[in-house]
């Protein structure tokens, strides 16, 4: 997902220039933001771009390749979202996320414009994106798709010729729709004609709809089966990111197809060089040792506690009961976010997110009373970490990447190994 920040507005240095999403909210469309752009001398048509859609991975996909790209001496951007601290975190210019006086600049730019045709904030913030891009002559750009796809601000791109599809589910159904099969066709919405898709393994419901779409209008779509990590090293941690990197293989792959001097060689050194915050992400706050994991949607917290099942050694976890601190917005399941994620003996203490409605104590325990036993409240993220935390045993924090970015300002990572990356 991507369209709201994490951090608070009393921390934000462009809060004056960005309106917090909970004003407009969500109004997905391309006609206001294809007007604004044309007005701002269409600053997307300087660039070549890939776009990655998908519900889990577009992330890990999206930076997989980024490196990948710069690796093999592309001069490539990345646009990603959400943010976890700074909403210069979105914008990479090669290897470095965007100055933040370029970023207030390419903003007051596109504001008069963007007022005039009503744009919402991720709007705005896409199209400052794109000037940052042309401006600094990036020759591709990978862009993650923020909700849906079909009328996702990232789809004015008016030529993506090489497209990812991450795992699709359940996610942002109040907007996508109710079912994977209706989600479906909203992220199959991006695709173009003549253009090369990749995808990940789906559910066949899922991929009945990516193929009929495909064949409607003249797109080619290979489907890619994980990796062996065995073979591969990529600096992302879990499971999942076999599939991952099979995505952005294959997207490597069609870019050479299509003559980028990508090769092999250069694709391996992106992956291991990779890192993505605020997933399997080893740190330290305040002394306590934690894990990160945004797991913000039920296949992600499947496929979470699936990890840490198979592998707790890989992420600082001793085998038996964990402490969890969950955070989940209320317009996620999380009833059934929390019933995947705490296992018999489990622990967590359910905090707010600042700045959001949330799932209660109350509210879990009336949904699951089967859980209630395991389920505690903590006024604040600090005051969970208090109760949950010894000092000693790993903390899993999850249910939100806005929860994860109040922890981001204060944390200290290890030294970086898959998984224990630095932040920014």
């Amino acid at each position: 997902m991507g369209v709201e920040t994490a951090l608070g507005v009393e921390h934000d240095p462009f809060a004056d220039l960005i309106e917090p999403f909970s004003r407009r909210g969500v109004d997905l469309g391309l006609d206001r933001l294809q007007a604004a752009l044309a007005e701002l001398g269409n600053p997307e048509r300087r660039f070549a771009a890939v776009q990655v859609a998908g519900t889990n991975g577009k992330g890990s996909i999206c930076t997989l390749v980024h490196q990948a790209l710069l690796a093999s001496g592309i001069h490539a951007g990345l646009y990603t979202s959400p943010h976890l601290v700074s909403w210069t975190e979105r914008i990479r210019l090669g290897d470095t996320p965007i100055a933040s006086p370029d970023l207030r600049r390419h903003l007051e730019t596109a504001t008069p414009i963007a007022q005039r045709h009503q744009l919402t904030p991720f709007e705005l913030v896409t199209a400052a994106a794109f000037l940052a891009f042309a401006e600094a002559n990036c020759e591709l750009v990978v862009l993650e798709v923020g909700l849906g796809g079909r009328l996702d601000a990232t789809t004015c791109h008016p030529h993506r010729p090489v497209i990812g599809f991450a795992s699709v589910g359940l996610d942002h159904a109040e907007f996508l729709g109710p079912d994977p099969a209706t989600i479906a066709a909203e992220k199959a919405g991006v695709l173009q004609p003549g253009a090369v898709a990749i995808s990940a393994p789906q559910s066949p419901e899922v991929a009945g709809v990516l193929s009929d779409r495909a064949a409607a209008i003249g797109a080619e779509l290979r489907w890619v089966e994980p990796l062996d990590l065995n073979q591969w090293s990529l600096g992302l941690s879990g499971a999942v990111q076999a599939a991952n990197g099979a995505v952005a293989l294959g997207l490597l792959r069609a870019l050479r197809e299509r003559g980028w001097p990508v090769n092999d060689p250069a694709i391996r050194r992106g992956f291991a060089a990779a890192r993505w915050p605020g997933r399997l992400q080893q740190l330290s706050w305040g002394g306590q040792p934690l894990l990160l994991d945004g797991a913000h949607n039920l296949p992600a917290a499947l496929a979470l506690r699936a990890e840490l099942d198979a592998h707790p050694e890989r992420h600082g976890l001793a085998s038996g009961p964990r402490h969890w601190l969950l955070g989940m917005l209320a317009n996620k399941q999380g009833p059934e976010i929390a019933t995947a994620l705490l296992a018999p003996g489990d622990r967590a203490w359910i905090v707010p997110v600042p700045g959001h409605a949330c799932w209660s104590l109350e509210a879990l325990t009336a949904a699951c009373p089967r859980l209630a036993s395991q389920l505690r409240s903590a006024p604040s993220l600090e005051a969970g970490l208090a109760q949950a935390g010894s000092g000693l045993q790993r903390v899993v924090v999850a249910g939100s990447l806005y929860l994860l970015g109040q922890v981001a300002p204060s944390w200290q990572a290890p030294a970086a190994s898959p998984g224990t990356s630095d932040f920014g």
